[in-house]
């Protein structure tokens, strides 16, 4: 039977560490160094994500400072998302891997069977359908509209992911906010005036949702990794077994993290 590696983060850590550390990963996978890795992390402290073609205009770093919450440019596209109190997943996966056949569209189907086992199993009643083209929305906000087969708890979405595919490898990765208010990014991000901004929290209160109100309920980060643990290895019949990064991992997450993701030449390249 396959064995997939399970890498299972409860310290939260900063932006550039979690980034550095999919990239890592990814690579690995790519090399064929380590096994095919699921991933669950946190963030610490809070940090918006860019996507990786998305503008820096976009973002109020005044604002973003008086709040003490951090930022950092994925490697994945899409738009923003601000993490925290939520529950983020990787799956760095080689690229002849038969879940991401065909192309990103085909592999968010796929991947979604086990991201919503994982919530059924907790009792949220969600759903995954085709929606607009991954990572394109109308404004600078992930969660504002769902994406080609991202999941959604009547009719919000829940799970916003983003995928990249190079080094012979495709990192998928997405954030699950368990509880607390959705439209906070708008705290985060450039608007005209004050106006403008609450309009933009009430649209994304409305496009947008987290495991507590689809479930009535609040669910801890670890009863969250561990429905996704379970409903990932029996959506594909798979052995998913606790590991740790290799020491070729882990220098390479510190190289990438001080001298990519750290730096605001990455950050602010666009």
């Amino acid at each position: 039977m396959t064995v997939w590696r399970l890498l299972v983060d409860e310290e939260p850590v900063s932006g550039a560490a979690n980034m550095a550390t999919d990239q890592a990963i990814m690579e690995g996978v790519g090399k064929r160094e380590v096994p095919l890795t699921l991933r669950f992390y946190a963030w610490v402290p809070p940090c918006l994500s860019l996507g990786v073609s998305q503008s820096s205009d976009e973002v109020d770093f005044a604002r973003l400072s008086q709040r003490g919450w951090d930022v950092v440019r994925r490697a994945t596209g899409g738009k923003a998302i601000l993490h925290t109190d939520e529950l983020t997943y990787s799956i760095a996966l080689p690229q002849e891997s038969p879940l991401v056949a065909g192309g990103i569209v085909e592999s968010y189907r796929r991947l979604s069977r086990a991201l919503m086992a994982g919530l059924e199993v907790l009792g949220a009643a969600v759903e995954s359908r085709a929606g607009t083209a991954p990572g394109r929305t109308e404004g600078p906000v992930c969660f504002e509209v769902p994406s080609h087969y991202e999941i959604t708890a009547h009719g919000r979405k829940l799970i916003g992911s983003a995928q990249v595919r190079r080094d012979q490898a495709v990192l998928q990765h997405g954030s699950i906010p368990l509880i607390g208010d959705i439209a906070r990014i708008c705290d985060a991000l450039v608007f005209p005036d004050d106006a403008a901004r609450d309009i933009a929290r009430e649209r994304v209160r409305q496009r947008a949702t987290t495991v507590e109100a689809a479930l009535g309920q609040a669910i801890t980060w670890s009863q969250m990794a561990s429905s996704l643990h379970r409903a990932f290895a029996e959506t594909f019949d798979v052995v998913i077994e606790h590991g740790s990064l290799t020491p070729t991992e882990v220098a390479r997450r510190d190289e990438l993290a001080t001298e990519i993701y750290a730096g605001m030449a990455w950050t602010r390249r666009r």
